[in-house]
């Protein structure tokens, strides 16, 4: 591994632009995003060298990087503070299905255009009336000749004003036991019949939408895994994208910034004398419960890639994901704590900082819901993990 890792550290040194090192613009595929000149080459080289998607086979864009070879890509990525070159649902949750389980006209259709990151992609899954129990979906899927027509809502779309493609559970046999008659297709959003409707949040941002199909058109070559087997191909998708959020998805371009956790310098600007202690036993004893449990995590998420056996761990991911949320919310709790008041300032008179934290502490919230609720990962944890009886 020497060798790869010279000739890796000597190829990122001399092609990656300052524009994508350091804090910046990381794109997501969106062809209504457009990307600063440095974030763009950066994607075009490194999409060239097959490291958007490092893992992937090359005759789909990727660069068949083993275990190894990949957790190398990302320290040396770390190392010069390099953005990843391309993130998003495209090469961390879709493409990694469609290699699983789609057909080799849908691979060489799809993948190489998620590998150069051409289309943003939004998941379609939870519906007004579906969210945990999923498989009471409603959004429809009836075939007409080389077509099917959907219909229906989706509801916690993240990020679809900006996406071009959406991944989406459909019920195709409305007859079949619930699990049963479930497929997923892709959906070009840029038919008229697709219509998306941002959700306002408290944090005052917008991630998620609504989204409406009134007789959207779906080729039937765009059918994922088989008519009637979207429930397994659905749940396939779930681990990559628990995966992802876990930090553990080798199967997509995870990114390489590692840099120290500022929480602890941001707790004592806030809450230590001056000399740097706090006195606040409590507060102190938060700021170490929540460094031992970030350190643990960290070497949790670098044992479960070094132990993979395929492209995304199996229930494993439903640990590492809820953990490593849980964590996040205390960091977020903790330095909310230390500010005080002044952490809870919505107004005109705060401090960039202060209202950035608060909007944090509000968003970081949907982390136990986003990606699988935390009862979900509990339950799939004692079932699936634990070996505990129903």
């Amino acid at each position: 591994m020497t060798d790869f890792r010279k000739e890796t550290r000597a190829w990122l040194e001399e092609n990656c632009p300052p524009g994508a090192r350091g804090e910046g613009q990381i794109p997501i595929g969106s062809t209504s995003i457009e990307l600063e000149s440095d974030v763009r080459l950066w994607l075009d080289r490194m999409a060239e060298k097959g490291w958007t998607v490092p893992t992937w086979p090359k005759e789909y864009g990727g660069a068949e990087l083993d275990r190894e070879e990949y957790q190398i890509l990302v320290e040396e990525l770390g190392r010069i503070g390099a953005r990843t070159p391309l993130t998003g649902r495209g090469v961390n949750y879709i493409g990694p299905t469609i290699l699983e389980f789609g057909t080799e006209e849908q691979k060489a259709k799809w993948l190489p255009r998620c590998a150069r990151g051409e289309g943003a992609w939004a998941m379609g899954y939870s519906e007004p009336g579906a969210g945990s129990d999923l498989a009471s979906l409603s959004c429809k899927a009836v075939r007409e000749g080389d077509n099917y027509i959907i219909n229906g809502s989706k509801i916690w779309t993240s990020d679809a004003t900006y996406c071009d493609y959406i991944f989406v559970l459909v019920r195709t046999s409305p007859d079949k036991p619930k699990h049963e008659g479930i497929s997923l297709v892709l959906v070009d959003m840029s038919q008229e019949a697709v219509q998306v409707r941002p959700i306002q949040l408290i944090s005052g941002a917008s991630p998620f939408c609504e989204t409406h199909f009134d007789n959207a058109i779906v080729p039937m070559e765009d059918l994922i895994g088989g008519v009637d087997n979207g429930w397994t191909v659905g749940k396939r998708l779930l681990q990559f994208e628990r995966s992802t959020h876990a930090g553990i998805n080798i199967s997509g371009s995870q990114g390489g910034r590692v840099e120290e956790d500022p929480l602890r310098d941001q707790v004592r600007r806030y809450a230590a004398d001056e000399n740097g202690f706090i006195s606040d036993t409590e507060l102190r004893n938060r700021l170490t419960t929540y460094e031992m449990n970030t350190r643990a995590q960290t070497i949790t998420q670098r044992r479960a890639i070094e132990e993979l056996q395929s492209r995304a761990p199996g229930f494993t991911s439903s640990a590492v994901k809820l953990t490593n949320a849980l964590n996040k919310q205390d960091g977020d709790e903790l330095l909310v704590a230390a500010m005080g008041s002044q952490g809870l300032k919505w107004d005109q008179d705060a401090e960039k900082e202060e209202l950035a934290t608060l909007k944090r502490w509000l968003y970081q919230k949907s982390l136990t819901i986003a990606g699988g609720t935390k009862e979900v990962q509990l339950n799939i944890i004692a079932k699936r993990v634990l070996g505990l009886p129903d």
